[in-house]
């Protein structure tokens, strides 16, 4: 049980530290930045964009988008290869942390992340 000082939102940011941590240590020796991954990840999925549509993708201002992708100069069969074995990395550190939980629980967040991550959409 939580400290009865520690807020739900000092949990939450606990827990997104601790995965922003583990994801900068996860993709560090693929050479890449955790938004540079994120990036190539969407490029894999969906394909050749313009900057300002993976921008929204990525959810930050087009002009933040040029540093993420001043490393990445296209996706090629290489960018391709690294983007599966990111992937995968990912796939692997995301069930070392939410692998912790029963499968009932796993749902209930992913429940409640959606319904929050909805409502910060139509609240900005």
């Amino acid at each position: 049980m939580p400290d009865e000082d520690e807020t739900l939102a000092d949990l939450f940011w606990a827990v997104a530290r601790r995965l922003r941590h583990q994801t900068r240590e996860t993709v560090a020796p693929f050479g890449v930045t955790p938004g540079q991954a994120r990036a190539l990840g969407i490029l894999a999925r969906e394909g050749t964009m313009r900057l300002n549509v993976l921008s929204e993708h990525l959810r930050i201002v087009p002009r933040s988008g040029t540093e993420v992708v001043d490393a990445l100069v296209a996706l090629t069969d290489a960018g391709r290869e690294l983007a599966a074995g990111l992937g995968a990395a990912r796939r692997a550190e995301a069930e070392a942390l939410f692998g912790t939980l029963a499968p009932d629980d796993r749902e209930a967040l992913a429940r409640i992340l959606s319904g929050l991550r909805g409502a910060s959409e139509l609240h900005p």
